[in-house]
């Protein structure tokens, strides 16, 4: 995808396109790239906080962890749980 997709992918997320946010959902997952998943998640995406929560878990990351339970996300305290234990 190019810079210039990407860009117009952002702003039709932005405009609420379900299908455009999901495709940044997904493309975000697979670079890893926590910031755009931040974003979308902070814009309402539960498929946002899912795989923030799959990838911190996977990377021990228990700051972002500690930070999504805070945020209201009960998978990301039980992943911290089971991590803390």
């Amino acid at each position: 995808m190019t810079d210039s997709e990407l860009t117009d992918l952002r702003h039709q997320a932005a405009q609420g396109d379900r299908d455009a946010i999901d495709q940044l959902v997904e493309l975000a997952a697979e670079r890893g790239d926590f910031d755009e998943l931040r974003r979308l998640a902070e814009a309402g995406s539960s498929d946002a906080v899912d795989v923030l929560v799959e990838l911190a878990g996977e990377r021990g990351d228990t700051a972002e962890l500690r930070r999504l339970a805070a945020a209201g996300s009960s998978d990301a305290a039980e992943v911290l749980a089971e991590l803390e234990d």
